[in-house]
């Protein structure tokens, strides 16, 4: 046992229960979550691992210690070989054919899981899967947990916790820019940061710790303003990935985008002629629209929710008032605002709310005269829904309005709602360490803050090890040699 650890470790928790008693329920609850928390599973689990339906192909994922010799009882003992795909025919218990499937075995660790995986791709159609699936578990699998592959794919190292979510940030994404930052997200693109800003912490720790305890080694410190830069560096990247919260938004859940403006100018013609298809009912009768319709398409490599609003004008129509009040929340509550003006009639002035939205003005039936209001209006974005031209406009200015925001298309990197709260804990635990540091405070107190900051750093990637920074003040200073 590593008893100057646990001397440690003591220590640290005394000083924590008298005089940090947030941090103590804080180490508490971790506590009861780790005394919980479910040990790995070594048996085998096995699922469908594509979407449901009719298909040309399905796979059945197999993963576990007994995954090989699963697969080789039910296809009546067809020995497989690492990474190479065997045509096999899975069988009943009574030797009847259930499917002809290929077999591809992939030996831990050298796998998705880092265990032994067995894929078996068989017939797409719903009965046979489902009975190819019951023949694996009737020969010693049992049925995956959501999300179980996964998992054990964290657990065994293969991924850390901002990889696992990728994971399904790419399954999920419902555009170009979407799918790219989660392909780098999957890369290592947000993990590897936030290690990079560990790393730091833990030199800093290293160096306090160090102080604390081996003070008749002579080791000299480092001078406050060298650690502070230190922790300065850290925090920097920290804030830069907090940045990109916003951004992670956009791309994960889809730009709000209202369009608005009055009765007949070619609001619902705009989403139309957006969407490929006749989804609105267009008239030329003010008022047709009287609820929001909301539809998703891909524009300029972004994924834009698009919200139909009723026309914005006068009506003593109880509920032609309601759609419009309506319209006003949706307006509210955008990222984008597309204000569609018929550029053949007068100019009508719309009362819209300053929300700090984009906003892009729309002259729809730009293949007509132009009304002399509308002289000047450079800025304007020129369509006509009729002839549907000017979608490739509206595209770039979509582009130049949020890849400034989104970053470069090969540089993706955009965070979660988890990542961010555990960001902005790791920051605020930063802050206390360094205002401590500057106060001359004792060292204890800087060194609980920097750990609180790295336990909130490897929450974001499920790595936490207090005894990295051990091993560091060892590796640094050599220490008893």
């Amino acid at each position: 046992m590593n008893f100057f650890a646990l001397d440690k470790g003591v220590s640290l928790f005394r000083k924590l229960i008298e005089e940090q008693p947030e941090t103590q329920k804080r180490v508490a609850k971790w506590w009861y979550l780790w005394e919980d928390a479910p040990m790995q599973q070594s048996d085998t689990i096995a699922a469908i691992a594509t979407a449901p339906g009719t298909g040309a192909i399905a796979v059945i994922r197999v993963s576990g210690p007994q995954a090989r010799a699963v697969v080789q009882v039910c296809t009546g003992g067809r020995v497989l070989q690492p990474r190479l795909a065997t045509l096999v025919r899975v069988r009943a218990a009574d030797g009847c054919v259930v499917d002809e499937c290929v077999a591809t075995y992939f030996a831990g660790p050298a796998s998705f899981t880092g265990e032994d995986t067995v894929e078996l791709s068989c017939h797409g159609g719903m009965l046979v899967t489902r009975r190819v699936l019951e023949r694996v578990l009737a020969c010693g699998a049992r049925p995956a947990e959501p999300g179980e592959f996964s998992r054990r794919a964290f657990e065994n190292g293969k991924l850390d916790l901002t990889q696992a979510e990728a994971v399904m940030d790419i399954i999920n994404a419902g555009s170009d820019l979407a799918l790219r930052a989660a392909q780098n997200q999957l890369q290592g693109a947000i993990g590897s940061q936030v290690a990079a800003a560990a790393d730091t912490l833990i030199n800093v720790a290293a160096h306090v710790e160090a102080y604390i305890d081996f003070p008749e080694e002579d080791i000299a410190p480092d001078t406050t303003d060298a650690l502070l830069q230190q922790l300065d560096a850290a925090a920097g990247v920290m804030r830069r990935l907090l940045d990109t919260a916003d951004e992670g938004r956009l791309l994960r859940e889809g730009i709000r985008t209202a369009i608005v403006g009055a009765p007949n100018v070619g609001k619902s013609s705009l989403l139309n002629m957006l969407l490929g298809y006749e989804r609105a009912i267009v008239s030329s009768t003010a008022g047709t629209t009287r609820d929001t319709i909301e539809e998703s398409v891909s524009l300029g490599g972004l994924r834009l929710r698009l919200i139909d609003t009723a026309g914005l004008h006068d009506s003593a129509d109880a509920i032609e008032r309601a759609g419009m009040e309506r319209s006003r929340r949706a307006g509210a509550e955008a990222d984008l605002i597309l204000e569609v003006a018929d550029v053949t009639a007068p100019r009508v002035p719309l009362e819209l709310s300053e929300t700090g939205a984009h906003h892009l003005l729309l002259l729809n039936k730009c293949d007509q005269p132009a009304h002399p209001d509308w002289a000047g209006e450079e800025a304007a974005i020129r369509i006509s829904c009729a002839a549907g031209t000017g979608r490739e406009a509206l595209e770039q200015a979509v582009e130049q309005l949020f890849l400034q925001e989104t970053g470069e298309r090969d540089n993706l990197a955009a965070i979660n709602t988890r990542h961010r709260h555990a960001l902005q804990q790791a920051l605020d635990y930063l802050a206390a360490a360094r205002a401590a540091l500057i106060g001359g405070e004792s060292p204890e107190f800087v060194d609980v803050d920097l750990r609180a900051s790295l336990d909130a750093l490897g929450s974001i990637t499920g790595r936490i090890d207090t005894e990295d920074i051990l091993t560091r003040v060892f590796a640094t200073f050599c220490l008893g040699k």
